[in-house]
C-alpha cells in the first residue's frame, strides 16, 4: 500500500480539494453544495476585513470552512461562526486545532440566541434555505419548515436594521429576504451569486 500523502498547512489553502481533506469523508461529500469555496472565502474576507481588529460573524457556519479560510487569509480580523448542529461544531473545532488558527471561534447555538450587536460585519451563505421543501439538507438532526425559514429571515432582517452605518455584509446564494433596504449593493461576483453590501 502506498504511503498516505501528508498535506502541509500552507498547501491546504491552495485548492478546495486539499483543504477539504482536513474533514472526514462524510463531510467532504457535502462540500460542493454546502461549504464555501476557498476563492469565495478569500474575496469575502478581503471585503469584510477592511480594518484591523474587526469581528466577523458567519451565520450558519457549518464545519467552519469559511471562518478558517478567512482567518488564515486576513489574520488581523477575528472570525466567529455560529452553528446549531453540535456535530458540525466538533468538526470545525477539530479543523481549527489542526490548522493552528487563533483568530477563529465557533459557537454552538441557534443564531437567534446571539446578540448580533457584538459583531461588526457578517457573512451569510443562505443558511435558512434548507427549510424550504425540495432542497438539499446537510442532515436530519434539526427541524425544517417554511415557517422557520420565514422566522429566521424576519429575525435577521430586524437585527441588520439595528446595525450602524458602515456595517458590511456578504451573501452567497441568498434570496435577499433578510436584507433591509438601507444595505446598498456594492458589487457582485461568481455569476452574481456572491454579493457585497454596505449599510448606508
Amino acid at each position: 500500500m502506498p504511503p498516505v500523502k501528508t498535506i502541509s498547512t500552507k498547501d491546504r489553502y491552495k485548492s478546495d480539494e486539499a483543504f477539504n481533506t482536513i474533514y472526514p469523508l462524510s463531510i467532504q461529500a457535502l462540500a460542493q453544495k454546502h461549504w464555501t469555496p476557498l476563492n469565495v472565502a478569500f474575496k469575502v474576507a478581503n471585503f469584510l476585513a477592511a480594518e484591523d481588529g474587526v469581528t466577523i460573524l458567519d451565520i450558519g457556519s457549518g464545519v467552519g470552512k469559511f471562518c478558517l479560510a478567512a482567518a488564515h487569509h486576513t489574520p488581523k480580523a477575528i472570525y466567529y461562526g455560529v452553528e446549531q448542529r453540535e456535530s458540525l461544531i466538533i468538526h470545525a473545532n477539530t479543523a481549527k486545532e489542526n490548522l493552528q488558527l487563533k483568530n477563529a471561534s465557533f459557537i454552538h447555538r441557534n443564531f437567534t440566541q446571539l446578540n448580533l450587536r457584538k459583531y461588526d460585519h457578517f457573512y451569510f451563505f443562505n443558511a435558512f434555505y434548507e427549510n424550504l421543501g425540495g432542497t438539499d439538507k446537510i442532515d436530519d438532526s434539526i427541524a425544517y419548515s417554511g415557517e422557520l425559514y420565514n422566522y429566521y429571515n424576519r429575525y435577521l432582517y430586524k437585527q441588520l436594521q439595528q446595525k450602524p452605518q458602515g456595517t458590511r455584509l456578504c451573501t452567497l446564494c441568498s434570496l435577499e429576504n433578510e436584507i433591509p433596504p438601507d444595505f446598498q449593493l456594492i458589487s457582485t461576483d461568481a455569476d452574481e451569486l456572491l454579493k457585497f453590501w454596505i449599510k448606508i
